[in-house]
């Protein structure tokens, strides 16, 4: 039987083009906030550069010239942070949830996804951890993005966990305007391909245990 902590799992098959995922994280929104449901988007963007609502169109313009001439697609957003990456083998999870239900605010959601991160990493045979910079770590280099948007209570936007990702695309920004450090992925620490079908399957086990909830297809 559904409750108010019952979360519907929404995965996109394929590639998705950023946005079609802002248009389907903005109607599953109005579903949460107007009847208090829950739902978790799991899907993988075409190649997209993505930036921070802190950052200002004006100054994004020589930006998305040189980085849509690489080959992916470039967008301002009101989620938090500043530039990343979005694309093949990562994993990208967008909780769309109304936090009434779950009776916490902002400051305890995005704890929660932190230690999503870093329960499923453990799970995958990989140490992650917090550090004083957004986001989920292993030593110097992040695995994952987090970047959550908050309005009327109920969130969108979310988190990008590395999985088999090509990282050379991080290598034409400065990864959320962090300098001096690097990035990383499940297949690069474990040794091993690792998709993000297995990763998805993982991450969805610790949601139910992180956010006490249940999933459901």
């Amino acid at each position: 039987m559904a409750t108010s902590k019952t979360v519907k799992l929404v995965k996109i098959p394929g590639l998705l083009r950023y946005h079609e995922g802002l248009k389907l994280q903005q109607r599953l929104w109005n579903l949460s906030k107007d009847h208090r449901l829950n739902y978790l988007i799991m899907c993988e963007h075409s190649p997209v550069y993505t930036f921070g609502k802190r950052q200002s169109k004006t100054d994004l313009s020589g930006e998305f010239q040189r980085l849509q001439g690489a080959g992916a697609e470039c967008y301002a957003t009101p989620r938090g942070g500043l530039t990343t990456f979005h694309g093949p083998g990562q994993l990208v999870c967008y909780p769309v949830l109304n936090l009434r239900n779950f009776k916490h605010g902002a400051k305890w959601y995005v704890n929660q996804l932190e230690e999503l991160v870093i329960s499923t990493c453990y799970q995958m045979g990989v140490r992650a951890e917090r550090c004083e910079h957004v986001g989920i770590w292993t030593g110097n280099n992040k695995i994952c993005a987090l970047g959550v948007n908050i309005r009327a209570r109920c969130t969108t936007h979310g988190l990008a966990l590395n999985c088999n990702t090509d990282l050379e695309w991080f290598d034409k920004i400065v990864p959320c305007g962090i300098a001096g450090r690097g990035v990383t992925s499940l297949s690069r620490e474990t040794g091993r391909e690792v998709g993000v079908e297995e990763a998805g399957e993982v991450l969805v086990r610790e949601f139910q245990k992180v956010m006490e909830c249940s999933v459901v297809t």
